[in-house]
């Protein structure tokens, strides 16, 4: 599992915070503890302290991971998504309160033996994905506890998933993978992945791991280098990190970054 380790190393999938003007929405994150932290990057909770005036666009950019969440209120309604080519948005009313599981890329499938293709660019229930667990959040997860004590029973649960799991996998899948952290999304993936498998190979592996091919996988951790620097509108003015990653010109940047965030850099940052 050495190698596994190196993801949570490198790769940090970061969503947007609401805005801190919107004091009627909480969003939070609490991380995994040691014993499931190559696995799972954060628990995350989204809420309304108060009913909203208005129904509420929740946008989530691709950060490459795999999510399981729920409605705290009526824990039947459990959801997998899987990985994102784009942003997307969701109308989730006036009155809220979802808790979920990002999964580091590629521990999904890891952990359960699903194919993340399978999941890719959509939510499905959980229920038709497994349904074991989405009858264990059903029956053990109660509306009146807390976040935290939440936290505590899916920690224990996945410590015990893991615990009882024995993993195998092609350590160059691992390889490429790191190798994609390292250079932050910004490599040739057709001439500098030689990692002793063919085009088809790596292609399949990255199909069922992450659930799209290496270049677009790369494009969206370039992307999530460009949100962990969390640069203002002015210092990518003058620094051009865009650059430093390979986007060739502001207006190749600006439709990149768009694509996958859903507004234009000036819109994020501001």
């Amino acid at each position: 599992m050495k190698k596994f380790e190196n993801i949570k190393k490198y790769y940090k999938p970061l969503q947007p915070t609401i805005k801190v003007e919107n004091k009627k929405i909480i969003y939070r994150e609490l991380p995994p503890t040691k014993e499931i932290e190559n696995f799972v990057y954060c628990f995350w909770q989204l809420k309304t302290q108060n009913s909203l005036d208005y129904s509420f666009i929740y946008r989530v950019v691709s950060d490459g991971c795999i999510d399981i969440f729920f409605n705290h209120n009526l824990p039947v309604e459990n959801f997998v998504t899987g990985f994102c080519r784009k942003y997307t948005e969701f109308d989730i009313g006036k009155s809220f309160d979802y808790i979920g599981i990002r999964f580091l890329p590629s521990a999904f499938p890891l952990l359960f033996g699903i194919n993340a293709k399978n999941l890719s660019n959509q939510s499905q229930e959980l229920k038709h994905i497994i349904p074991k667990l989405s009858n264990w959040i059903t029956t053990e997860i109660k509306p009146t506890q807390s976040f935290k004590k939440v936290t505590q029973l899916l920690i224990k649960k996945f410590t015990k998933l893991t615990e009882d799991k024995t993993f195998q996998f092609d350590y160059r899948f691992l390889n490429a993978l790191n190798l994609i952290f390292q250079k932050n999304g910004f490599l040739d993936t057709e001439k500098e992945l030689d990692i002793g498998l063919s085009p088809r190979q790596l292609r399949r592996l990255f199909n069922f791991y992450i659930g799209t091919t290496t270049k677009t996988f790369s494009n969206v951790v370039r992307f999530q280098h460009i949100l962990n620097a969390k640069p203002s509108i002015q210092s990518l003015k003058e620094n051009k990190l865009y650059f430093d990653v390979g986007f060739f010109d502001q207006a190749h940047f600006i439709k990149n970054f768009k694509t996958f965030y859903g507004v234009t850099p000036s819109e994020a940052f501001r």
